[in-house]
Formats: C-alpha cells, sequence, structure tokens
C-alpha cells in the first residue's frame, strides 16, 4: 500500500460484536481507519456525517435495516461505496441490492481475505479517479457509470466508441497517431486496419460535435492521426 496515500475509512454497521471487532481489526491491520457502529438508524447517521470511504453494512440491524440505510444514502445522494452483508437464509435478491445502491454483498460466513477482496475492488471501482465526470462543450462523460449525456440526454454508444472517447479524454491535446489509438483501445490481438479508427472518429463527431462537419474537438493532425481538444 502506497505509504504517502491518505489513509481510507470504512465505516462497519453490523449488531455482531464479535464479527465487528474481527473486521474492525482486519481493516485496522491492512491499513484501513476502521470506525465501528453496532445500530442502523446511528449507522445511518455517521455515514452522512462521517463521510467514509467504503460502508460495509449488514442487512439485519436494530434501528434501521442494511436495505432502508443503503435507500437513505443513496436518496441523500451519497456516492459512498456500499458493501452488504447477508446471513446465509436471507433470501437475496442481488438485482434488488444493486437498486438501492448497494455495490456488492458478501454472504456470511466469509473469509477476512474475501471481504478484503472485496472491498479493495469496490474501492478501486469507485476511486476518485474512476469517479470522475468529464465535460467538454455539451457533452458529459460519467466515467465510473459509464455514461454519456449531451445536453442531459443519455448517449448510446458502443464499448469501441466509449473506449475511444475515454482514450481520448485520457490524452487531450496530444497528436495520437492511428497506431497508438488501435493498440491502445482495440489490442493487438483484435488488429483491424487504420481505417476502423477514422470510422470511429466519424461516429464519435456525429455523436458528440455541435458540428460534425467543422469538428472542434476530434481534431485530424494531417500525416500523423488525431488529437482531442477539450
Amino acid at each position: 500500500m502506497d505509504s504517502i496515500a491518505p489513509m481510507q475509512t470504512i465505516l462497519v454497521i453490523d449488531d455482531d460484536e464479535s464479527l465487528r471487532d474481527t473486521i474492525g481489526v482486519m481493516l485496522e491491520q491492512e491499513g484501513f481507519r476502521a470506525v465501528l457502529v453496532a445500530d442502523g438508524r446511528a449507522g445511518y447517521e455517521k455515514s452522512l456525517l462521517l463521510k467514509p470511504d467504503l460502508i460495509l453494512v449488514d442487512l439485519r440491524l436494530p434501528g434501521m435495516s442494511g436495505v432502508e440505510i443503503c435507500k437513505q444514502v443513496r436518496a441523500a445522494h451519497v456516492v459512498t461505496p456500499i458493501i452488504v452483508l447477508s446471513a446465509l437464509g436471507d433470501e437475496i435478491d442481488k438485482v434488488l441490492l444493486l437498486e438501492i445502491g448497494a455495490d456488492d454483498y458478501v454472504v456470511k460466513p466469509f473469509g477476512t481475505r474475501e471481504l478484503l477482496a472485496r472491498i479493495r475492488a469496490v474501492l478501486r471501482r469507485t476511486s476518485p479517479e474512476a469517479r470522475k465526470v468529464v465535460h467538454f462543450s455539451e457533452v458529459a462523460v460519467d466515467l465510473e457509470r459509464r455514461v454519456v449525456t449531451r445536453r442531459g440526454e443519455e448517449l448510446k454508444l458502443t464499448p469501441a466508441e466509449y473506449n475511444l472517447l475515454t482514450y481520448f479524454l485520457q490524452n487531450p491535446d496530444r497528436p495520437l497517431t492511428r497506431d497508438m489509438i488501435l493498440n491502445s483501445v482495440w489490442g493487438y490481438e483484435f488488429f483491424p486496419n487504420t481505417r476502423t479508427v477514422d470510422a470511429h472518429v466519424v461516429k464519435l463527431r456525429q455523436k458528440l460535435e455541435p458540428e460534425p462537419n467543422v469538428p472542434r474537438h476530434f481534431l485530424t493532425v494531417h500525416g500523423v492521426g488525431y488529437r482531442f481538444l477539450p
């Protein structure tokens, strides 16, 4: 773990004292700051107050259920990732969990290693780098949700178009050759020809440029390739 990185805080809301303590000890050993709460309502209030980097919440809690906590946290527009802990007997509906805003769930009994791997995976997925929304002209690209909107309307992009767009976003104002774009977006094993790049740039222009025939963002660099101007 990077020693310069600030300590990430994880809020654990679980009424099972021994499990709560076990998770707390494991998190501290792994370099996280653990905040432990036994009651649902107190946990919910703490999640708004503390703004932790991640919330671990048991589904069955006194005071306020885990489902209710998820719903309320999301209703308050808090984007903190949430992992739900559920008992083996709980009829768990994965779709419902994702609908209420949970990012993942772990079924008890679980190994601490498994839990840790899930925590790290969710934190990676929802890190500030990944959670960015990038804007240019009338377009907003939500990199976490892979959603592209223009003037508030969601646009349908193919996976290749989306990956090409994010590659441009990561390399603003740099001349990029067609080969560089091919290797980064499509990879060698796919090996389309460079006309594939041209065709996809045309599609991005049609979908994202105010005037596709007079591009302001996806510029052709003659003899080289393309350049993205935010």
